[in-house]
């Protein structure tokens, strides 16, 4: 309701959009709470509090977001678009249920036409395999589908995390108050002040908010918020390619450094880092610190760049974009995580039924290309960012003695 035009109100669509938007929370949470479940079943094997958590609640759970996500993109989501572009068919008396018997129609169509293409698909690699799976949906099409569109998120991913990875510096830049290597504040707000007279309006606000951003700021944000900030960055990327770099030479010589898949998690039994508690600590950090570096790097990318939500000035069809994004993006986090080495919790449930996580080439070639794009997108980053800091110090150092002799 806050992004979207009033004229185009339709409490149905919302709602499914909705629905979509948790299922893709629900995704980005599977592995934080299933590795920090296993580190409280560690703290407290005993606890009659804890007994509740086991490994059925939480295999149970990525069951339920599998098949609330395969409902959402191969349902939901197609029924609300073809709802929003329907009018009824001709002749048909107007009104809501044409457009439901017309987006019905559309669906059937569509999702026959998608099931004949992974079909033949199947056939071209199984040809055995596909005849006897022909009117097999539920068992053998729809994870087959799943697994083609979570191949899809996790080559997004790749693209989209590296690029986000370098533009959360530049981002966090723009939200915090920037130090000033040897600068006078006092005379710096003066000669914005003068400034601000010889431009235009609209550049004139823009030093207006930026002036009232650093009067407001403290010297402790001004001096130590911008350099923490860019310092956690920093850290976290930095540990997310050495974790990387370290899962490449696992799978040279460790056969179970794959991602496979499980039926039972086992959990409370021994952690899945090798530094305890802390470490999963650490990779929850890195989880989320990853799936957020990916949604702004979709959204810094110039394909997707009109995709991103305007306050009362997004269309119902944009915002069913954006979910579908978003839950493609989610719904691959687990799987990209457990590919890169993030995290050694193996996929539950249909999430380790893909075929590509048993190549060797694939899950490598992947690993290499994932620490080279973010590395170089670092370097470029961090080079230039600091290149910039230190000319435009010494400009100012060599620029105040002629200042005050005038």
């Amino acid at each position: 309701t806050h992004f979207k035009k009033n004229a185009e109100f339709v409490t149905g669509k919302l709602w499914l959009c909705t629905f979509t938007l948790s299922v893709a929370v629900c995704a980005v949470l599977l592995l934080p709470i299933s590795i920090l479940s296993n580190e409280v079943l560690l703290t407290f094997p005993h606890s009659y509090y804890m007994q509740w958590l086991n490994g059925s609640l939480i295999r149970g759970l990525w069951n339920l977001v599998f098949l609330f996500s395969n409902l959402s993109l191969v349902f939901l989501m197609p029924f609300a678009y073809f709802f929003t572009e329907s009018e009824g068919f001709a002749g048909s008396k107007k009104g809501i249920m044409a457009r439901v018997y017309e987006t019905a129609v559309m669906l059937l169509l569509l999702s026959l036409l998608v099931l004949g293409i992974v079909w033949v698909a199947s056939a071209l690699l199984h040809l055995n395999t596909a005849r006897e799976s022909l009117y097999d949906l539920w068992e053998y099409y729809l994870p087959h589908l799943y697994s083609g569109i979570s191949l899809f998120g996790v080559l997004l991913l790749l693209l989209c995390t590296p690029f986000g990875l370098s533009r959360m510096f530049s981002i966090t830049g723009s939200l915090l108050v920037k130090p000033r290597l040897l600068e006078n504040l006092e005379e710096t707000m003066n000669c914005t002040v003068f400034e601000e007279a010889s431009l235009s309006r609209k550049l004139k606000s823009e030093y207006q908010d930026v002036r009232k951003l650093r009067k407001r700021a403290s010297p402790w944000q001004r001096n130590l918020g911008y350099p923490v900030a860019m310092l956690l960055l920093l850290a976290l990327t930095a540990v997310s390619v050495l974790m990387v770099c370290f899962h490449v030479l696992e799978l040279l010589f460790d056969e179970s450094a794959m991602p496979r898949g499980m039926e039972d998690p086992h959990l409370g039994l021994a952690s899945f880092s090798m530094f305890g508690s802390l470490g999963a600590a650490v990779q929850v950090v890195i989880i989320l610190y990853l799936m957020v570096s990916s949604v702004v790097g979709f959204y810094s990318s110039p394909l997707f760049t009109g995709l991103l939500p305007c306050a009362q000035d997004t269309t119902l069809t944009q915002i069913i974009g954006n979910c579908v994004s978003l839950l493609i993006l989610s719904s691959a986090l687990p799987v990209f995580s457990r590919t890169l080495g993030i995290t050694r919790f193996d996929l539950l449930g249909d999430f380790g039924r893909y075929n590509w996580l048993g190549s060797f080439h694939i899950v490598f070639l992947y690993n290499m290309l994932f620490a080279g794009l973010t590395s170089a997108c670092l370097i470029n980053t961090v080079t230039w960012a600091l290149q910039r800091e230190l000319i435009r110090a010494f400009a100012y150092f060599f620029k105040r003695p002629s200042s005050s002799g005038q």
